[in-house]
């Protein structure tokens, strides 16, 4: 249920907004995700450094200091 409510948080942001923002470390596109704790995040596409940043109250925390060490996203190629 919480992987539900995190989803539907993450997706709050306008598609317009979305389409801007970029991983502040390495420039790479942002994608959904749930983190390990269940909460929503947003994880850069980065294949050298891939980073998961949270968001909270639907407000994407896009600070270096945040940000966790993420699995690589697979591409949709």
């Amino acid at each position: 249920m919480n992987e539900h409510v995190a989803h539907t948080e993450t997706l709050a942001i306008d598609p317009w907004v979305r389409q801007i923002l970029r991983c502040p470390v390495t420039g790479a596109e942002l994608v959904d995700g749930v983190g390990p704790d269940g909460q929503p995040e947003l994880v850069s596409t980065s294949e050298v450094n891939p980073l998961a940043y949270p968001v909270r109250d639907g407000v994407p925390i896009l600070l270096e200091s945040e940000a966790r060490h993420a699995e690589r996203v697979p591409s949709e190629d």
